[in-house]
């Protein structure tokens, strides 16, 4: 019996469902068949048609089939998964920590399209070296992804706010993401757009970008929303022009581009009523330090405060105190309970009173090894803090250093009289 001989043609009257069911099976194993006996499979030559047929239907029609055929659609879905080799081995030949690539965005090595050959040479004729690529690729391994064009038209929109292609890539060093992160060239434009409306210049947009480069990829719509939110501020409180306060916000706190506008509304309330300043005592603030932590986190913000106040109240000092001490330096909020408590029993434990510290809150922004290191060398020269203050303990670096070689230099004048 040959291949194809028992099926009827469709107008044959003989057919009935069954039949037509039957039919269209012969057709599927031979087409099967045909197939494998091109393949010289012995095993098949062997068998006879009808329990073939009977072979396919039972596997048709059992449940396992569906899992069976399952398996081989995932088998092929897991080759899929699998990285790019060619693509693993080029990184690797570029520096590229591969480790740190699977860690971070891992589906990127998966990816059969990139453009790492491309990003390279267009980097290096920015100026960036091996080394700075390699770590780039590493950090923010998206960077691959992006087109010759995408790039060249996102280079053109950074250096018409920048001065160089190296400050570029030093920000690239630093922040990839900023540069990578978005490739939707035309909503950073607006963005500029955008904040030059409100007056900010390309000054301040580059130290923007040096500094947080993020809210230049935000949706134009979002930093919309958090300026029409201070401007909002600003008229509530009883300020006349807005726009100068939302550039003055914005140019010395950029970070509050990234908070959303429930956080910094929140803030805005908190503080007012926690130190319970006026309207025109809180802008007042505001105006002054009091932009430079919009942006921490609410629930911070009131722990931090809290914490001030409970320190500096264990130590004898009124209500009172304790809110002007935060007022005269409202960036101590920014130091967690435990640096600040750890600075200020640094302090007490060198026989310096809490009231010298109320007078100059500056020394909390050193570090606490700092703070050490320069009581114990004024210590050596018998420095008197409750005379002189401790104001030197603030100093920069360079000024400190200067102060200390001159208190040096008497001292031993001093000992050789």
């Amino acid at each position: 019996m040959q291949l194809g001989e028992a099926v009827r043609t469709p107008h044959d009257p003989e057919l009935t469902g069954s039949t037509i069911l039957f039919r269209d099976l012969q057709c599927l194993v031979s087409i099967a068949m045909r197939g494998l006996v091109n393949m010289k499979n012995k095993l098949l030559f062997n068998m006879n048609l009808p329990w073939l047929i009977k072979l396919s239907t039972d596997i048709i029609f059992r449940g396992d089939s569906a899992r069976f055929l399952c398996l081989k659609i995932d088998s092929s879905s897991d080759e899929l998964d699998k990285e790019n080799n060619i693509l693993v081995k080029n990184l690797a030949g570029m520096g590229v920590d591969v480790k740190m690539v699977r860690k971070r965005q891992p589906g990127v090595l998966k990816r059969q399209i990139t453009n790492e050959d491309g990003l390279k040479i267009f980097l290096q004729g920015k100026g960036a070296n091996r080394e700075a690529i390699a770590s780039i690729i590493s950090r923010y391994p998206r960077a691959i992804t992006r087109s010759h064009q995408s790039l060249k038209e996102r280079w053109e929109i950074w250096r018409s706010i920048l001065m160089t292609d190296m400050e570029i890539v030093t920000i690239l060093k630093r922040s990839p993401e900023s540069f990578f992160r978005s490739g939707n060239n035309e909503n950073m434009q607006k963005n500029i757009t955008l904040f030059c409306s409100i007056g900010l210049t390309s000054k301040d947009l580059g130290n923007m970008l040096t500094r947080v480069p993020r809210v230049f990829s935000n949706s134009i719509e979002l930093n919309k929303q958090m300026i029409s939110l201070l401007n909002d501020i600003y008229l509530d409180l009883g300020g006349e022009k807005p726009d100068d306060f939302v550039k003055q916000i914005i140019s010395k706190n950029v970070f509050i581009l990234l908070r959303s506008s429930k956080q910094v509304k929140a803030n805005v309330q908190f503080l007012q009523s926690s130190l319970s300043l006026s309207n025109k005592e809180f802008l007042t603030l505001l105006h002054g330090q009091g932009g430079d932590v919009l942006d921490l986190s609410n629930e911070y913000l009131k722990k931090t405060l809290a914490n001030v106040k409970e320190k500096l109240l264990s130590h004898g000092c009124t209500e009172i105190e304790a809110d002007m001490f935060v007022l005269k330096h409202l960036r101590i909020l920014y130091l967690s309970p435990q640096n600040l408590n750890d600075k200020i029993d640094c302090l007490l434990q060198a026989n310096i009173n809490i009231n010298l510290i109320l007078k100059s809150p500056l020394v909390l922004d050193k570090s606490i090894k700092t703070i050490s290191n320069r009581i114990d060398e004024l210590g050596k020269l018998g420095y008197n803090f409750q005379i002189h203050g401790i104001g030197i303990l603030a100093l920069s670096k360079q000024r400190y250093e200067a102060k200390l070689e001159k208190l040096q230099a008497a001292t031993i004048l001093h000992g050789s009289n």
